[in-house]
């Protein structure tokens, strides 16, 4: 199969035709020509106005339900979802049932993702079932496909137990991923500490909850000197703290869930279940101060934390409705419309070069190289309808939503997906 794209500006600083507006030709999967004009005839021409171009994005932290929970989201229709949202990779949680603790667990989700429009890369549980207590089997799992390892939506809260993981990793320079929320802070706090807490009468929970773990765990990673990626910051502090580290010289890099960049607990006034997050929706301060780290470079990437719920976990009591979100389909938007001093190529950083280079999934635009591609509209305006949603759950608060910046499909593979 051959395809075609036209006039797409290339955004790749890796690649010799950055910043410049080519044709490219893939067949069969693999990048075979990029040019001025290429007159060959192909089974599929697109030709989009104001289309980019950029190696094909990565997210690092995403539930795609499967195997056992998949009536809220299948590796299927998770791949569609990421396909819409222009994600060529995803990296799946292990909270699924039976959790992915072992190697075989491993390869059935790599050999199950083989046909689908995007990789997906499984993250192996740091301890069996992720119940805090004793390591997995993770040189196994590294061997058979394991792109990282984290206990997911359950953050190792015993230090010995992660230190022990981290020092298990080095033997193949593994990351350990880790959702920071110290368990035992405000257990049952629904959204986050402060004013609006009282307003709602719903108990909060603190920003020290994460603080405390983002401290410990940089503390275990100097002292192990292995390699702790942070996902989903939400406190100005967590920033800082990872700032620090990284100035001396600590192996730790964060990201940061769109929501976060997005809303803040005053959102929260209508008690939408939607906006029912972990960690949850901080102040505007925080918010704010989050999107500064974000253009300053100190927040390394983003992960969506597609958390896909189905309408009986969200369609009640707030205290009751289950945490998450989607949100592959609308993370590129969400960057356009929110941070829309973030210049194009930073934004290419955050969704595809950096997750990357951090987790070893290197891919570029140039010739004889496997086609992994984003295609995009930076300027297009558009509203976001349940028609955009590609995901088999639609807990999300964006539907209605005036965007900035369009994913106009991706190319991974032999396989083409458009959107309408």
């Amino acid at each position: 199969m051959k395809v075609l794209i036209k006039k797409a500006k290339i955004n790749d600083p890796a690649s010799p035709f950055h910043n410049s507006k080519k044709d490219i030709l893939v067949e069969n999967g693999i990048i075979r020509a990029i040019d001025s004009a290429i007159t060959e005839s192909a089974d599929e021409v697109v030709d989009i106005p104001n289309l980019s171009v950029s190696p094909g994005w990565m997210d690092v932290f995403a539930h795609f339900c499967d195997p056992g929970i998949e009536h809220k989201e299948t590796l299927a229709t998770g791949a569609s979802a990421a396909a819409a949202g222009g994600f060529t990779t995803v990296m799946v949680l292990p909270n699924t049932k039976p959790v992915i603790d072992t190697k075989s667990q491993v390869e059935y989700i790599v050999r199950a993702s083989e046909s689908l429009p995007a990789q997906i890369l499984p993250i192996g549980a740091i301890t069996r079932k992720t119940e805090g207590k004793e390591l997995a089997e993770m040189y196994d799992m590294h061997a058979s496909g394991a792109a990282a390892f984290t206990d997911g939506l359950h953050p190792l809260q015993s230090s010995g137990i992660l230190l022990k993981g981290l020092q298990y990793v080095k033997a193949f320079d593994g990351v350990i991923l880790q959702l920071p929320d110290d368990e035992s802070i405000a257990a049952h706090g629904l959204v986050n500490e402060g004013i609006i807490s009282t307003r709602l009468g719903l108990p909060g929970k603190p920003s020290i909850a994460e603080e405390l773990i983002v401290s410990r765990d940089i503390q275990l990673a100097k002292y192990t000197d292995s390699r702790v990626h942070f996902t989903g910051i939400s406190s100005p502090k967590s920033v800082a703290l990872i700032k620090e580290a990284k100035e001396h010289g600590v192996k730790v890099t964060c990201s940061v869930a769109p929501y976060h960049l997005a809303l803040c607990d005053e959102d929260l006034m209508q008690y939408d279940t939607n906006l029912k997050v972990n960690p949850p929706l901080r102040t505007r301060e925080d918010m704010e101060a989050l999107r500064v780290a974000v253009a300053e470079g100190v927040i390394d990437c983003i992960a969506t934390h597609h958390l896909p719920q189905d309408y009986d976990a969200k369609v009640l009591e707030f205290e009751y409705a289950k945490d998450g979100m989607i949100g592959l389909e609308t993370c590129y938007s969400i960057l356009r419309t929110y941070l829309p001093q973030l210049q194009e190529e930073r934004i290419v950083e955050l969704l595809s070069v950096n997750p990357r280079k951090i987790f070893d999934q290197p891919a570029s635009i140039n010739v004889d190289q496997k086609a992994s591609l984003t295609l995009y509209q930076p300027d297009e305006h558009y509203k976001f309808t349940q028609k955009n949603v590609a995901s088999k759950c639609s807990n999300t608060p964006f539907i209605g939503k005036d965007f900035v910046g369009k994913v106009a499909g991706t190319v991974y593979g032999k396989k083409l997906s458009l959107n309408q």
